[in-house]
């Protein structure tokens, strides 16, 4: 395969309410969209997942869009066949940005897979034609708006609620969430907000019986979550941390960690996320797919990969209107509390040409 060049395109995508977490507030998306063009008349779809400020991980749009524009493409239009494996040894080389890479990636991925008429589930080796799908509840104002967002959700079908937490605000909304919808699917999201120091603390969420407790403390704080893991009776889920399939090897040897949200962008890709879950199910650890709020083009390759036989807990693959009005594909619809994986070449879906133009802030082409 030959890529004749790749367009950059920045869209803005207005969310349809804030969401919050322990370490900010989105009310709207700034996505960078990588198409690469082939030579074979092929094209493919990339997202990437970094937020317009460094505060989930060191990435952000704005330096994404540099080292993809002045280092991933290059490397890419270097190479003799432009195939999404062979391009990850020049990436290699660039330290960190695995948000950039696997944006760079996925759109190789996805026109490699669209010339063979492949689906990318079958190529990950799904094994499922549909995903059950959880939702993400934000930190709210009041115990009572929080209730009546939960309510709302599950009334949409949702499998599992995943409320985000952070100190001031976790037991009693779990607490409230338990007492009112009783036996639900119900897990904690911190994003780092606590230190080991708060493991008593923590301890109070094991009598709600809840799924997990995702990521509470540091990202580069293992040890920690070894020693937290033992002082607490909910299951430790590891996120930020999970960086690559080494890091999940080591944090399940160090019993850091019993379950793993799987992140592409955060480990660089949709093959690197396959290695994740496959050292997670060699070692017996559960893993489902984690959400950095995609548009359907991000959310088709999400849900494909939700789709491999390891991933056994409902994951962040909401549909599309828990987040935009309109998205920019055709929407991703709940049924019955699962959405649909797709079937056709590559990704599976692609973007509205008129939506796309109408949100687009920016386009840049990049060719040799």
């Amino acid at each position: 395969m030959k890529v004749t060049g790749f367009e950059l395109r920045r869209i803005a995508m207005p969310l349809v309410s804030p969401f919050r977490t322990s370490f900010g507030v989105e009310r709207d998306r700034d996505v960078l969209l990588v198409r690469a063009v082939t030579e074979e008349g092929a094209e493919g779809w990339g997202e990437c997942v970094a937020m317009s400020a460094p505060l989930y991980s060191s990435e952000y749009v704005d330096a994404a869009a540099e080292v993809v524009r002045r280092y991933l493409v290059p490397a890419v239009l270097s190479l003799p066949d432009a195939d999404p494996y062979q391009a990850e040894v020049p990436f290699a080389k660039i330290k960190g940005h695995p948000m950039a890479k696997a944006a760079v990636q996925t759109a190789l991925l996805d026109a490699r897979l669209r010339l063979a008429g492949m689906p990318l589930a079958a190529h990950l080796g799904a094994v499922r034609d549909r995903v059950p799908a959880g939702v993400s509840v934000g930190i709210m104002d009041s115990i009572p708006e929080l209730l009546e967002a939960v309510e709302g959700y599950l009334a949409e079908g949702y499998l599992r609620i995943k409320l985000k937490i952070q100190p001031g605000w976790d037991v009693a909304p779990v607490q409230a969430v338990r007492e009112r919808f009783g036996d639900i699917l119900l897990q904690v999201d911190a994003n780092t907000a606590y230190t080991l120091a708060d493991a008593r603390h923590l301890a109070k969420l094991d009598p709600f019986d809840l799924l997990l407790m995702e990521q509470p403390l540091p990202e580069d704080d293992i040890r920690g979550h070894a020693e937290l893991a033992r002082q607490v009776r909910t299951p430790i889920c590891l996120d930020e941390s999970i960086t690559s399939a080494r890091a999940a090897a080591d944090a399940i040897a160090l019993g850091a960690t019993s379950v793993v949200n799987i992140k592409p962008g955060r480990v660089g890709g949709y093959l690197e996320a396959r290695r994740v879950h496959d050292v997670c199910a060699a070692n017996g650890v559960p893993v489902w797919v984690g959400g950095m709020l995609e548009t359907g083009l991000g959310r088709a390759a999400n849900v494909a990969l939700a789709a491999l036989p390891g991933c056994v807990l409902p994951g962040d693959t909401s549909a599309s209107d828990r987040y935009f009005s309109r998205d920019i594909t055709a929407p991703f619809v709940l049924a019955d509390g699962h959405l649909p994986v797709p079937t056709a070449p590559g990704i599976g879906v692609d973007p509205d040409p008129a939506t796309l133009t109408e949100v687009t802030t920016a386009t840049e082409w990049l060719a040799r």
